[in-house]
């Protein structure tokens, strides 16, 4: 299938990444038509103030800026990182954990650049954060962790993910930091985040599942005896086969997977 070919494909199935995909560029087209048309400035009610003062007002631009992009080769970046990276992370970890890395990474992202922010008040004075990068890291970040040896092609070389991740961080936060300082922050923030969840997330602890915040959980569970037994049955026998699907993607890459596994694979992680 070519790329073409698969594109096509996700946006058919009308999934949660199009849904992400669709925001962005609708809120740029908004943006740009308003203010080239228009000639109506909108940025300052979507882009998120460093100004505590001006924050207080405007606070859901926590949550609106990682939609928010001025620019065309500053949306199509970010938007190019997020099909590729999310069309991975949703065929393994399912579409739900997407749609709450994406959120908790870019919230993530602005609440350290805003700290800051207000700690260093001179140096970030009369800015604005906007762009999905912090957001699209973490996905990165988390795919980094989980499927460190998946193998992806950069300008026709093949390297494992990981790398990959690491060469995205570094060209787009690491070099030239004095530049775009504060979105930079940002990246840093939203990485930091997938990191936590990837890692957390390979040791058995879903930041997701909010039972894991609960600190009262009960240690007996009283449950009717054949249910029970059936149903870990049925997980452990589920577990082993995405494990093992998963072992056969980290040596050999998603496309070595049959159009059944591939199916197996995407109806195992929704249960997740």
């Amino acid at each position: 299938m070519s790329v073409l070919d698969n594109i096509k494909s996700t946006f058919q199935q009308q999934s949660k990444l199009t849904v992400l995909i669709i925001l962005n560029v609708a809120l740029f087209l908004t943006l740009n038509i308003a203010s080239n048309i228009a000639h109506i400035d909108l940025m300052p009610y979507v882009a998120m103030p460093l100004s505590g003062n001006e924050f207080i007002f405007k606070f859901w631009t926590l949550f609106t800026y990682m939609f928010t992009h001025t620019g065309l080769m500053h949306v199509l970046f970010n938007l190019l990182l997020l099909y590729f990276s999310g069309r991975l992370f949703y065929s393994i970890l399912g579409e739900k954990r997407l749609i709450y890395v994406y959120i908790m990474s870019g919230i993530f992202g602005g609440a350290l650049l805003l700290a800051l922010a207000l700690l260093f008040p001179e140096t970030f004075a009369g800015g604005y954060l906007l762009g999905a990068s912090a957001a699209v890291l973490g996905i990165i970040m988390v795919m980094a962790l989980y499927t460190p040896n998946y193998p992806v092609f950069v300008f026709f070389i093949e390297m494992p993910y990981k790398w990959f991740a690491v060469l995205v961080f570094v060209t787009s936060t690491v070099i030239d930091f004095a530049s775009n300082t504060g979105g930079k922050i940002a990246h840093i923030g939203g990485a930091l985040f997938g990191l936590l969840y990837g890692y957390l997330l390979k040791n058995g602890n879903d930041l997701f599942d909010l039972s894991f915040f609960s600190k009262s959980r009960s240690k007996l569970k009283i449950v009717h005896k054949n249910q029970s037994v059936q149903g870990q049955r049925a997980d452990n026998v589920d577990e082993s086969y995405l494990n093992k699907l998963l072992d056969k993607i980290s040596k050999s890459g998603y496309d070595s997977l049959t159009t059944k596994e591939k199916d197996d694979l995407f109806k195992l992680s929704q249960k997740k």
